[in-house]
């Protein structure tokens, strides 16, 4: 996975034409405005755009870290026991930490819909895959039958590439149109309001202008004169002025357009689009998150912002051709919904007394004993 991978700007789809063989299909199309963006893009936002705006980076930054923070395990469907789990879900590209891989095909989940490996590897003996790459999906063409229902080839780079084995695609299906489509035309307001601010702080407009009633005054004579009025105000704020000069005010401050107020509301209604609870980003004024909240709120973030795209991740790893059908991959979650140490004492508690669990077993739960 190299720069190019990270950074790249949006492939249009394009439908071939030439006739429906769906027995020859790679992949059926669920929606087509999963593919081909609303009115032809004019309403799509870019990654760069989303980026730009700190909500969304921020809802990126917790979503995505978050998901690649949970650890995967593989258990048996019959027994329920876990067991050893194959390199290529634990670290699908050897070349790069897992954790990296996963971050990025859940940022890819969230804005495009769309996750893509290449196979670079594949077992000798049972065929499954062994290592993949990660492949930024602007970089993916996607061509459909003439229905646009199945899905009939893909390319990289506008190069076909093989429907099955080494070089071909594992693709990740996500639950809408993906959050740079769906929410385009919010994300570029947001992006449009980070740069009206910037542009303020950089060269605020002058809200005064002194302007003289009489002759034209040489230019020694009105840098004097600005100088001694800029003192004058820090100095004090009751202002005197002859029949001689008038003072105007001009232009708009941003408290006057309201920037701050529609910033606000932008972020808010991108944490909507997002599905991520609006304190999480900053979004709302007055919510605040104790210690004693904490982890009713850390649910709310799986149940609302995590499980779509982890669903996504753990189903696609438990087809056939990453594992037995007899295995499912899963999120473990036991860490990440740990209660406080409180908590946590009054549970064992209970199942101690109960001769539901025992001492040993708390320590090793605790990680005690290792």
């Amino acid at each position: 996975m190299g720069i190019r991978d990270l950074f790249a700007s949006r492939v249009e789809a394009v439908a071939p034409s030439q006739n429906s063989d769906i027995e020859a299909s790679v992949s059926p199309v669920f929606a087509l405005d999963s593919i081909y963006t609303f009115n032809g893009g004019a309403t799509q936002a870019t990654r760069e755009e989303a980026m730009s705006v700190p909500t969304i980076a921020r809802a990126r930054g917790i979503i995505c870290s978050s998901i690649a923070s949970i650890g995967l395990q593989l258990r048996d469907n019959t027994t329920g026991l876990e067991v050893p789990m194959p390199r290529v879900i634990r670290e699908p590209d050897p070349r790069v930490p897992g954790s990296a891989t996963y971050v990025w095909t859940a940022e890819d989940l969230l804005f495009y819909v769309y996750a893509y490996w290449q196979i670079t590897e594949l077992f000798a003996d049972t065929m499954r895959i062994r290592s993949v790459q990660r492949i930024v999906p602007t970089r993916v063409g996607v061509f459909l039958n003439n229905n646009g229902t199945e899905v009939m080839y893909y390319t990289i780079d506008g190069k076909q590439i093989p429907d099955s084995g080494v070089g071909s695609l594992v693709v990740f299906y996500g639950n809408d149109e993906g959050l740079l489509n769906r929410a385009g035309r919010t994300i570029r307001t947001g992006a449009e309001l980070e740069r009206a601010a910037a542009n303020y702080a950089r060269e605020p407009v002058p809200s005064m202008v002194l302007k003289s009633n009489g002759t034209a005054l040489p230019a020694d004579r009105i840098a004097k004169l600005l100088e001694s009025w800029g003192v004058a105000r820090r100095n004090r704020s009751t202002a005197f002025l002859n029949a001689d000069v008038e003072l105007q005010t001009v232009g708009f401050d941003p408290e006057k357009l309201q920037l701050a107020a529609a910033r606000s509301y932008i972020a808010t209604e991108l944490a909507r689009a997002i599905g991520i609870p609006a304190f999480y980003v900053d979004a709302e004024t007055g919510s605040s998150m104790t210690y004693s909240n904490a982890n009713v709120t850390r649910k709310t973030l799986l149940d609302f912002s995590l499980i779509p795209l982890m669903t996504s991740i753990s189903t696609r790893l438990s087809m056939p051709d990453f594992i037995p059908s007899t295995q499912t991959v899963n999120f473990r979650l036991e860490d990440y919904l740990r209660g406080s140490e409180a908590e946590r004492v009054a549970i064992y508690k209970t199942l101690f007394e109960i001769g539901a669990i025992s001492v040993e077993e708390i320590r090793q739960a605790e990680e005690m004993i290792k």
